[in-house]
């Protein structure tokens, strides 16, 4: 686990961050739907499965900026190299989810290899196997298969300095032959705005193109 220690001096955001960390302690929360069309053919030619594929462009876009890494870490404002997805994986039988922790890869055939093999771990255990104090730099990532949702919001009551992402998206649908995902996007006001958060939805759009050419 590496990470930098930002100076509070010279940081662009520092005003805001102390306003909504202090002032008005708060999350950002945006859903909003995403076309996977391309990422769905992407992943019935390759045989591969949607889900992971999804997550690792979800990995992708969290690693391509410090803001989304940012960390409260012993009274200081800090950036990890690298963030993780978080995985929760549902058992049918007894309605509960069994974390998986997956190591993020810049590449592709590595991180989905691994998150298969973490997925296909989780589902032979019922445990729910939470482990944050090995588990700083992850982010949730939670998939919501049963519905296509027009919005959801998540709150943290004391989670001012909670800065770990929280994502979410649900069963995509089809309209005017595009398949449209709803993706919901939490993180903490006081490291991220409206710009911020709508930057991960044109971030996912061109990681998705990328993946998929």
């Amino acid at each position: 686990m590496h990470y930098t220690k930002i100076d509070m001096d010279d940081y662009y955001r520092k005003d805001v961050f102390r306003h909504f960390s202090e002032d008005c302690r708060c999350s950002v929360s945006i859903t909003n739907k995403v076309d996977v069309t391309e990422l769905y053919n992407f992943s019935k030619k390759t045989g591969t499965k949607f889900y992971i594929n999804f997550l690792y462009i979800l990995a992708k876009v969290l690693n391509s900026r410090d803001d989304y890494k940012l960390a409260w870490h012993e009274g200081e404002l800090i950036v990890y190299e690298k963030i993780h997805p978080t995985q929760y994986i549902f058992h049918d039988d007894t309605e509960t989810f069994t974390i998986a922790y997956t190591e993020y890869n810049e590449k592709y055939d590595v991180f989905y290899n691994n998150a298969l093999n973490d997925l296909l771990n989780a589902k032979e255990t019922r445990e729910y196997g939470l482990d944050l104090k090995n588990h700083p730099n992850w982010f949730d990532a939670s998939y919501i298969p049963w519905i296509s949702y027009e919005s959801l919001h998540i709150e943290l009551p004391d989670g001012h300095l909670y800065f770990n992402p929280i994502i979410n998206w649900g069963k995509f649908k089809e309209s005017e032959s595009r398949l449209w995902m709803p993706v919901t996007v939490r993180l903490n006001h006081a490291a991220a705005d409206g710009y911020l958060v709508a930057l991960v939805y044109k971030l996912m759009e061109k990681e998705i193109n990328l993946l998929c050419k």
